[in-house]
């Protein structure tokens, strides 16, 4: 078979439709054919990320077995639907793939990020090959694949996953220190944490772990497993638009009139949600750095139209509020000194190859971890502390964004930790090795 054909099937939030976007685009870069899987509920948000591709990649869709009105920001609910509802769907979608004519238009793989676990199961009994291609850190699915270890020791609690008692742990060699209550699923509920115990029992299926990752950015978490394959930074795919928001792209234009490392640059992705209170603070602290800024607010919906208040007082008139970002040209344009953010995998990559220096806000999963590897392994940026009621003070951001805009050590450790990231995708670089190593694999 000269070309392998690709089943790519992504949980459907924008954190893990990116990345697998993104895969899939460097799949069809190398000659390989994909078949891209979203709900009829994403396609029409979607609409504009499909027309863009063209015919590149084939997306179909399927439902979610969700009702219109449901709520799809409660993750559990989503992912039970989504295993109950897609299994036989997906058969009779395999059936009339691999019933078109000639061998190329047959799936040889299926490529599935977290949550769907399930589905390399299912392919697996059908004699189809798997792949996970996980969207997060890979010290993130070391962390689910350290469970077990964690109950038998009793670090976490077997039924619920929480933390039997307040302490610090390294859960790998060369990783740092994190204190239990921040492992990714505590934040998340019991359902979560049962369902992550099944979803990570089933990824054995999958002969590659892929990760967006490289090898001087995670050592301990790669070293672990065999199947840990990193072949991060997925930039390459800067073509991709796969928002369910319009990018404003009229700040670029806006940071062309700024000079270079002069705007700090505000968001924290697709999920995470400001409390009000934190919103008016974040607000006056931005006004207070009397420094440019560019905020990301997102359109308002059922749950956080109340939290984006803008408090009395402030003025914003140096800074630019915009939806939505065209996030790697934001992070890579020249006018950007710092990056605050929640954290996000794919934000931190995407800031790592811009070489910015970050300002870190996490709000759950594995942000936390991800926050200490900028913090106090890569030493590429700072933390913002909570006052006693719970809240990052308008003071706080001030003082720490001077801070790191003042920290020339940090700023030198970002240029060079995106030399070596972005090394690894270039032509010979272990990253851009791993990709040809996978898509030989697939061909066999």
């Amino acid at each position: 078979m000269s070309h392998p054909h690709f089943l790519v099937i992504p949980y459907p939030i924008l954190g893990h439709m990116n990345p697998l976007l993104q895969f899939s685009q460097v799949l069809v870069n190398h000659g390989c054919k994909i078949t891209f899987l979203i709900t009829e509920f994403n396609q029409t948000r979607m609409k504009n990320a499909i027309e863009h591709l063209g015919t590149q990649i084939k997306f179909v869709a399927l439902p979610d077995g969700l009702d219109p009105e449901d709520d799809r920001s409660d993750q559990p609910k989503v992912i039970l639907s989504l295993r109950n509802t897609l299994p036989p769907k997906l058969h009779n979608l395999l059936q009339d793939i691999n019933a078109s004519d000639g061998d190329d238009s047959k799936i040889t793989c299926l490529v599935i990020s977290k949550n769907m676990g399930w589905a390399l199961e299912f392919g697996h009994k059908l004699g189809i090959k798997g792949a996970l291609m996980w969207p997060a850190s890979a010290t993130s699915l070391a962390s689910f694949q350290s469970i077990p270890t964690l109950i038998h020791d009793r670090i976490i609690d077997p039924e619920t996953g929480l933390p039997t008692r307040k302490q610090e742990i390294q859960l790998l060699p060369n990783s740092p220190m994190m204190d239990t209550a921040n492992l990714p699923w505590c934040s998340l509920g019991k359902n979560f944490f049962l369902h992550m115990l099944e979803d990570t029992e089933s990824l054995k299926f999958g002969e590659w772990w892929l990760c967006n990752t490289t090898c001087e950015l995670e050592p301990g978490a790669l070293g672990k497993w065999p199947r840990f394959l990193p072949i991060g930074p997925l930039m390459q795919s800067d073509t991709t638009k796969s928002s369910f928001w319009r990018e404003d792209t009229t700040c670029l234009d806006w940071l062309d009139q700024h000079p270079p490392q002069s705007v700090v640059y505000v968001s924290f992705g697709s999920l995470a949600i400001v409390e009000a209170n934190q919103f008016k603070e974040l607000a006056l602290g931005l006004d207070l750095l009397n420094k440019p800024f560019l905020w990301v607010v997102r359109p308002s919906n059922d749950s956080n139209k109340d939290n984006n208040a803008y408090p009395d007082g402030f003025i914003g008139s140096k800074g630019k509020i915009i939806g939505w970002a065209p996030q790697k040209k934001i992070l890579n344009h020249p006018a950007i000194a710092c990056f605050i953010t929640h954290c996000g995998w794919n934000s931190i990559i995407e800031g790592l190859c811009g070489g910015v220096p970050f300002l870190c806000w996490p709000f759950f999963s594995d942000q936390f971890i991800n926050k200490s590897y900028i913090c106090d392994v890569w030493k590429v940026g700072m933390g913002l502390d909570k006052d006693e009621n719970g809240l990052i003070s308008k003071g706080e951001i001030r003082k720490k964004v001077e801070q790191v805009l003042g920290n020339e050590d940090i700023k030198a450790r970002s240029l060079k930790l995106m030399e070596l990231t972005l090394n690894n995708s270039a032509e010979g670089g272990q990253s851009s090795k791993n990709l040809q190593k996978f898509i030989d694999w697939a061909k066999d």
